[in-house]
């Protein structure tokens, strides 16, 4: 196993920029998280990985380790299921193929979305687009930040709350795979799956159990369980799923700059764990800093 004494501080190993859903730039990204006592950070953008480049870089200025990754959207019924991917090769075809169709068909829901809230709203899509970066995936926080601009919400969380809650009537679906096909794209491609937040709002929201076991059996590293949104029955029980299968149990601030009120750092992965991570994984080597 990886020696654990290599890592120099806290572990945080989901964190997103301005290429996904955060506000900020890799770099910013990296720096903010120095900035509050990380040591190992991974950046897990939406179905991207083009963030890696200057995350890397500045994780070397800066002094702290860098674990590449992604979070994965997927799908299963009418729950969404986000799954992390850590040091996977991204020129991985299958998984190039997927996330690719996933960006496209989350910029042509975006732009339903945008044209059902203009019926009653001044919003338009240039709007949205002003919000966002080259290479970002375009999507509701987006959205929201929109309406912000415009003085038609106060922020993010009043946004999703009202206009882009499913109830207003203005929500699109998009495609994402199921669950299985995600766990089984990041191992294939050397890397590890771990679920994002899995149990946030109690037991109906949470899959299935048996599902849980065709995950694990397909390969599935483990759960991100010390989450803010997690419920403390949720992450009780699944802790005893992690301790019976030998999982990996991670813990992460979800950073996305002013997007939302997670700071890095508020929830870590130990070193141990993090350690089973980098032996686990074979697609890219973890950027380690000298201790």
């Amino acid at each position: 196993m990886t020696d654990c004494p290599r890592f120099t501080g806290p572990n945080d190993l989901h964190l997103h920029s301005n290429h996904s859903d955060g506000t900020q730039s890799p770099a910013e990204v990296v720096r903010q998280a120095h900035a509050h006592g990380v040591r190992t950070l991974a950046l897990t953008d939406h179905d991207r990985t083009t963030g890696w480049g200057e995350a890397s870089r500045e994780a070397a200025q800066q002094g702290v380790s860098f674990i590449p990754g992604i979070e994965l959207s997927a799908k299963h019924e009418w729950r969404s299921v986000h799954v992390l991917g850590y040091l996977f090769d991204p020129e991985n075809a299958a998984l190039q193929d997927e996330t690719r169709r996933i960006r496209e068909d989350r910029m042509g829901r975006a732009e339903r979305i945008v044209r059902n809230i203009a019926r009653d709203y001044d919003l338009t899509w240039e709007d949205v687009l002003t919000q966002t970066t080259k290479d970002a995936t375009v999507g509701r926080p987006h959205i929201a930040d929109a309406l912000v601009a415009r003085g038609i919400v106060r922020d993010r969380g009043e946004a999703f709350d009202g206009i882009l809650h499913p109830r207003e009537g203005y929500y699109e679906p998009h495609y994402a795979p199921d669950p299985l096909t995600a766990v089984r794209l990041i191992t294939r491609a050397g890397g590890v799956a771990v679920i994002a937040h899995p149990v946030t709002a109690g037991r109906d929201r949470m899959m299935p159990l048996a599902l849980i076991e065709q995950l694990i059996d397909e390969g599935l590293g483990g759960f991100e369980i010390d989450h803010r949104e997690n419920t403390d029955e949720g992450k009780r029980m699944l802790h005893g799923i992690a301790v019976e299968h030998d999982l990996i149990v991670t813990g992460s601030s979800d950073y996305h700059g002013a997007g939302k009120p997670n700071l890095p750092g508020e929830n870590t992965t130990a070193d141990a764990m993090l350690a089973r991570i980098i032996d686990r994984a074979t697609g890219t080597p973890p950027q380690l800093a000298d201790a």
